[in-house]
């Protein structure tokens, strides 16, 4: 069954980035309605109750009542563009429908249920297709479209052909993959690099200096002190005789 918002807009006689920006430092947000043959009418809207409005639903299928110079339009929001770093909605595109006229849209697609092969073979479950475009009336526009994955076993697949939307045609093809059970992911052993494996040699002047710690040690342990290295003997040097020359 679809879903109705009732919103109050306003028609707007300025356009362009100005006005756009002038209006939205006012607490409201530009948009534009159209279809039918009609022009494209530029309107304003009050940010928080558009705000209020769009919890809870998918707006993309869910019926605005635009409220509008005393009128009602049913609409369906074509676009809502946000702005790039706030959540802020900086504009909106209404398109209007008319009962008795098929329109065609995007619905949501919301798996239901523990899938037999992530309950007892410990898979994982992967939805593939996340919304499915459908030709409907207005009046039968679905929310969303519910499919139950509880009999799924490991390596097998639901399609778009076991969606059952009531009044609806789907517009897309029937063998595309809507949710499928893959077999529970490995862990991955790494591997040591061959850095890791290869001891860093050590520099030589440490590598000397344990040597003659050990050799140190050694002798210690045997009672002796390690043998000193001779020093280079000095030459004497001859004595002066008191008595002058020597005959």
């Amino acid at each position: 069954m679809a879903q109705f918002v009732e919103l109050a807009a306003t028609p707007r006689d300025k356009t362009g980035k100005g006005a756009a920006r002038q209006i939205r430092f006012q607490k409201k947000v530009p948009a534009v309605i159209y279809g039918h043959g009609r022009p494209s009418q530029p309107l304003e809207l009050d940010a928080k109750a558009l705000e209020l409005a769009l919890i809870g639903i998918e707006p993309a299928s869910t019926i605005i009542e635009l409220t509008l110079d005393g009128k009602k339009a049913r609409t369906l929001i074509r676009e809502i563009q946000r702005h790039p770093v706030r959540p802020d909605i900086i504009h909106v595109d209404f398109y209007e429908v008319r009962a008795g006229e098929k329109v065609t849209l995007r619905v949501p697609i919301h798996l239901t249920g523990i899938a037999d092969g992530v309950r007892n073979a410990g898979g994982v479950l992967d939805q593939v297709l996340r919304e499915v475009e459908i030709e409907v009336l207005p009046e039968h526009i679905p929310d969303r479209v519910e499919l139950d994955v509880t009999p799924l076993t490991i390596g097998h697949s639901l399609h778009v052909s076991d969606l059952v939307i009531p009044n609806a045609t789907i517009m897309v093809q029937s063998d595309l993959t809507v949710a499928t059970v893959v077999p529970p992911r490995a862990e991955e052993v790494v591997a040591p690099t061959a850095e890791a494996a290869v001891e860093v040699a050590e520099p030589e002047l440490i590598r000397k200096v344990r040597e003659e710690e050990g050799e140190a040690g050694e002798a210690e342990a045997e009672g002796k002190a390690p043998e000193a290295k001779p020093k280079a003997e000095k030459a004497e040097k001859p004595e002066k005789s008191k008595g002058g020359k020597e005959g």
